[in-house]
């Protein structure tokens, strides 16, 4: 008796263990489209930070333009990511592949737990058809696949993924699988993801593909319809992807695309409690940002007060013995031309100026003489230097008599 209780209890510790660690973007929660009218009307943007609550605890809105913060929560947390890691994986099926590539399911990658695509050992899939498997059903058996066929094996790939995230100078993520299963050395922070995201975005296979809400792909030459995950998508205004996430560790996780106008964001939830409290804090993050937030050209506004600026002060710069008094300034180049400001703020974008108004002949082009900052609310957003644009010459001897010789004859 003790013997039978004894290897139940070892079943019960390894279906319990198996749970924590699977990825699963299946949710029991099913929305209808009513459902979704609901979230989107209860999510209502808000006029300020102050008053956004979420239920997620950690949580990002992104400028694509910029590559800023527009509103962060414990952004720069590290934290387990689930199936958002798949947004890495499609990175490097689409800079490392053949998509026509005919790939055959081992007996590891049909195994994979979680959500799946549905492969059994011996498939025959297209890497095109993994790919849209990976990113719509949020297949983990499709990214094992894929990892073993580019890569020879899941640690191979991991590899290739934390090569492409130093190459895109992520501090803090790490990567251990192409799939996101729970493990404490695979992580990122919401601000990383975002940037993964941005970059995942500008490859336009990677686009489409996150874009789509129903495709059909072809396993051993028979059809199977799939749909996105992404309950947002062709629903909410402007979103066009990206890519949902479950694990025990990441809570309930979604990131999104959206462009409205051309103002293009990425928001991010992650650790939120169940499918509903990611839509809703997503949809809210979302509204918040284009309700309470503009793109501003800074470029424009900076070169108009810097234009002002010389027009006062440039006679003022004194340089010691030059042979020319002419000077003609110019400043750095701009982080950003245009950035992203709360509209209440539009009216405190300021530009400081300040410069040296001494100077002793020769003057080399380039010579820094100052600073210029751009001031939104008290806070610098950007800083440049200002320099001399032309080359000021130190007079020489026979300028000084030029000017005893004209002294002379008035």
């Amino acid at each position: 008796m003790k013997k039978v209780l004894y290897i139940f209890f070892i079943f019960g510790i390894i279906f319990g263990n198996l749970k924590l660690v699977y990825a699963d973007d299946i949710s029991e929660e099913n929305f209808s489209e009513y459902d979704m009218e609901e979230i989107i009307s209860t999510s209502a943007p808000v006029s300020s930070e102050a008053d956004i609550t979420l239920n997620s605890r950690i949580a990002i809105a992104y400028d694509r333009d910029s590559n800023k913060t527009i509103w962060g929560k414990n952004e720069n947390k590290r934290t387990a990511m689930a199936s958002t890691t798949k947004i890495m994986t499609a990175i490097i099926v689409a800079e490392k592949s053949n998509l026509e590539d005919v790939v055959t399911v081992s007996a590891k990658a049909a195994g994979t737990g979680g959500s799946r695509l549905g492969l059994k050992k011996g498939d025959k899939v297209s890497m095109k058809d993994l790919l849209y498997g990976l990113m719509l059903k949020s297949g983990n058996d499709a990214a094992v696949a894929i990892a073993e066929h580019i890569a020879g094996s899941v640690d191979g790939f991991a590899l290739l993924m934390n090569e492409k995230a130093q190459e895109l100078n992520l501090k803090d993520t790490h990567f251990v699988t192409p799939h996101g299963l729970d493990d404490p050395d695979h992580y990122t922070t919401a601000y990383e993801l975002a940037q993964i995201t941005d970059y995942a975005l500008k490859n336009e296979i990677i686009a489409k593909v996150v874009a789509t809400k129903f495709y059909t792909v072809s396993i051993n030459g028979y059809p199977k319809d799939l749909s996105n995950t992404n309950e947002l998508l062709g629903i909410l205004s402007g979103v066009n992807g990206v890519k949902t996430g479950f694990t025990n560790n990441a809570g309930r996780c979604l990131v999104t695309s959206v462009n409205r106008n051309g103002f293009n964001i990425i928001t991010i939830v992650i650790q939120a409690d169940t499918k509903k409290d990611r839509t809703k804090d997503s949809v809210k993050i979302i509204e918040h940002v284009y309700e309470n937030y503009e793109k501003v050209n800074i470029r424009d506004i900076v070169d108009k007060r810097f234009a002002e600026w010389c027009n006062i002060n440039k006679g003022r710069i004194n340089v010691d013995k030059a042979k020319d008094c002419n000077i003609n300034l110019k400043f750095g180049n701009l982080e950003n031309d245009v950035v992203v400001v709360r509209k209440q703020d539009f009216d405190n974008v300021e530009v400081e100026i300040n410069s040296i108004f001494e100077l002793k002949a020769p003057v080399e082009s380039g010579t820094i003489v100052g600073k210029l900052k751009v001031v939104v609310n008290e806070v610098v957003i950007d800083s440049v230097d200002v320099c001399v644009e032309n080359y000021i010459g130190k007079k020489d001897v026979v300028d000084y008599l030029f000017e005893c010789f004209r002294a002379y004859t008035r």
